[in-house]
């Protein structure tokens, strides 16, 4: 068994699941620790026996759906067959799993620590110019589309925007 899936009702879990709900509401500099422990049902120690930090959580909760989001930009690719049609089929699927998920604030904001986004690093293999500043730009409109979900705005009305934004 992966070690991130946690046993279903153990205070591992109950933090994650907490996690996610805080995480999506408010995003993650707004999130309190003890007002987390405390939704969960746990200590602030044991968060930071399981996690280390609100970062710790915050990251292991958001590489797990980015690991998640990212298949399935791999399936909707391959299925479309290459070229743009895949890049654009590649971020519908992406952005519909995020609303599906209710994730789109975890999954639109920048994270709190520097690192390569899972999301731009999947459509550069899609893309056959200017592959980094691409995937870049791409990842950038699809989070903005989430955000714009997180704050409010129909899934319907974001995702057309979306569609616009990616062409035919």
């Amino acid at each position: 068994m992966r070690e991130w899936i946690p046993v279903p009702g153990s205070a591992k879990a109950r933090l994650i699941e907490a996690a996610m709900h805080q995480f999506e509401v408010a995003g993650y500099e707004a999130v309190n620790v003890v007002e987390l422990a405390s939704k969960a049902s746990v200590t602030t120690g044991s968060l930071y026996h399981h996690f280390g930090s609100k970062l710790g959580l915050y990251l292991t909760v958001r590489e797990e759906l980015e690991k998640r989001i990212v298949e399935r930009i791999e399936g909707a690719a391959a299925a479309a067959g290459g070229g743009r049609p895949a890049v654009r089929a590649a971020l519908l699927v992406a952005f519909d799993a995020a609303v599906k998920f209710t994730v789109c604030r975890i999954l639109g904001e920048q994270p709190p620590v520097e690192r390569e986004d899972p999301v731009a690093a999947a459509l550069k293999p899609l893309l056959t110019k200017h592959k980094a500043p691409a995937a870049d730009i791409l990842a950038a409109a699809w989070r903005a589309a989430l955000l714009t979900v997180a704050d409010g705005t129909t899934a319907a009305a974001a995702r057309a925007s979306l569609g616009y934004v990616l062409g035919r």
